[in-house]
């Protein structure tokens, strides 16, 4: 079974707080059930890390079994501006603005279609949009 991570999991490890301790335990667990994939915009997320060089992100990856899927391909970028259309008109007709950031959309289509499940810290942003999503907490 692989486990697509969202950025707060691995951000939450990395700040050393209590939820951290709760995301690597699960990052370890899910990664011999299966392994672990991060989509390219979560690596992005990852660079933007207060002081997280190239190096530290890459050197984490590879000691925690974490690959990138730098190859998404056509499906996934057509599903996250479908998901992400959808999103935009229902915000309107509520007389909202939308607010989420398309990067929330990438990690959802990269884990519908290269994991069989998505751990993160806030599975409502994927619940409404991919609904058919295995969401996970940590």
């Amino acid at each position: 079974m692989r486990t697509a991570v969202d950025t707060n999991v691995i951000s939450a490890i990395w700040a050393g707080k209590a939820p951290g301790a709760a995301a690597g335990a699960a990052l370890g667990a899910a990664r011999l059930r299966g392994g672990l994939v991060i989509s390219p915009a979560t690596y992005v997320e990852l660079r933007a890390y207060p002081g997280a060089s190239a190096g530290f992100v890459d050197e984490f990856l590879e000691h925690g079994g974490v690959t990138v899927g730098w190859n998404p391909g056509r499906e996934v970028w057509f599903l996250a501006a479908e998901r992400f259309r959808l999103y935009t008109e229902r915000r309107r007709k509520e007389h909202s603005e939308p607010r989420r950031v398309i990067a929330d959309y990438l990690v959802g289509a990269h884990a519908a279609l290269d994991a069989d499940r998505l751990m993160t810290f806030d599975p409502r942003v994927f619940q409404t949009d991919f609904p058919e999503l295995i969401l996970v907490r940590p």
